[in-house]
């Protein structure tokens, strides 16, 4: 008879199975299966600082001057990122989350018949064209009417993004193929998704399955009504174990307790990592309330604007507030661990792991 799974094997297997062994960029993305994004750089944006520790002499940038040569998409999932354009199609044809008016999806088609004639679009290209004005965005303030549009139609899959300019995105029209809309159809696509987030985060508490499938709302709006159900199904068809009082969830191939032995490493990961993204498995692994502050007022902060979790093995023991000053990295590190922070070994693999973000950085 196999023994139980501990929290012990959760947290080993959470790291081990995230850190997988680096590859190649195309090879990483379609393992990760998304790679959140983030625009704020400090020291880089968020999807560099991921995949720099799960792609072989990762630079920042490389995503960003790479992209037109993958097989991926930037699209709205759980979060906005990057995913292999497999897994982008499961989410399309898709719906807005609000219907257009009739004037609305006059000037989409004009739009669209634009950016299809010129193959590729910026968006200063398309304002020039139609000088469509402004209009009031989510948070009250006033936004270029031309990018809400194109925004819009991103959104619902008639555009693509081909690549960016200096952080733009460039547009070029994208037509999906039809795909069956009978029961039997939507279940498994829903499915798939499902089982695309939980390969990505597992394991799960079962409140943050819940939640990420709930989330799957803004990458099917379409399907929307289904969710729940689509929720009782994954009950039954992922593995489950039962685990300090918490029903814990992962894909059915595999086994927590059967991980690499840890490795002597410390990692500075991104605030959206999967192994820190869900914040109430962090705390049942690590004890501690790591947040995210960048948009907390500098008062009311307390690990700092952009402080990347300090992973120990498979302890998340600090935290580090990375940046560049006159082309030095500086780094200021905070611990819930002292003790972790007096170990040689430790102390090692830290200088290890700044020289590692220099080389990232071409510093």
């Amino acid at each position: 008879m196999s023994s139980p799974v501990t929290l012990d094997d959760l947290r080993a297997y959470a790291v081990s199975r995230s850190l997988f062994k680096p590859t190649t960029l195309a090879r990483a993305i379609e393992t990760l299966g998304f790679v959140q994004a983030d625009p704020i750089r400090a020291p880089a944006r968020a999807q560099d600082l991921t995949l720099r520790h799960r792609v072989a002499g990762y630079r920042a940038g490389d995503l960003e001057r790479r992209y037109a040569r993958l097989d991926i998409q930037e699209d709205f999932f759980v979060n906005y990122g990057f995913l292999p354009s497999a897994h982008w199609s499961l989410m399309h044809p898709r719906t807005g989350t609000a219907e257009w008016n009739a004037a609305t999806k006059r000037r989409a088609g004009a739009v669209l018949d634009f950016v299809r004639e010129r193959g590729v679009a910026h968006p200063r290209e398309v304002d020039a064209h139609f000088a469509h004005g402004s209009v009031t965005n989510y948070w009250g303030g006033s936004s270029n009417a031309t990018t809400h549009l194109l925004d819009g139609m991103h959104y619902r899959g008639l555009l693509r993004v081909v690549r960016r300019d200096n952080g733009i995105r460039l547009y070029a029209a994208h037509e999906h193929a039809k795909r069956p809309r009978h029961a039997v159809a939507r279940r498994e696509q829903i499915d798939a998704l499902i089982d695309l987030v939980v390969r990505k985060y597992a394991p799960l508490p079962a409140t943050s399955l819940s939640n990420l499938v709930s989330r799957l709302r803004h990458a099917v709006p379409q399907h929307h009504g289904e969710l729940r159900d689509a929720l009782k199904r994954a009950h039954t068809w992922l593995a489950r174990g039962r685990v300090d009082g918490n029903d814990w969830y992962w894909p059915a191939d595999e086994d927590p307790r059967s991980v690499p032995m840890e490795t002597e490493s410390v990692r500075l990961l991104a605030p959206f990592d999967p192994i820190v993204w869900d914040r109430r498995r962090f705390e049942h692994f690590w004890n501690w309330p790591y947040r995210f502050e960048a948009y907390t007022p500098a008062p009311k902060r307390r690990w700092g604007y952009y402080a990347l979790p300090l992973l120990w093995r498979d302890r998340v023991v600090g935290w580090g507030n990375v940046g560049v000053e006159g082309g030095r990295l500086k780094a200021q590190l905070g611990y819930v661990d002292r003790a972790a922070s007096r170990e040689p070994a430790h102390r090692r693999e830290l200088e290890a792991e700044l020289d590692r973000m220099r080389t990232f950085l071409a510093l």
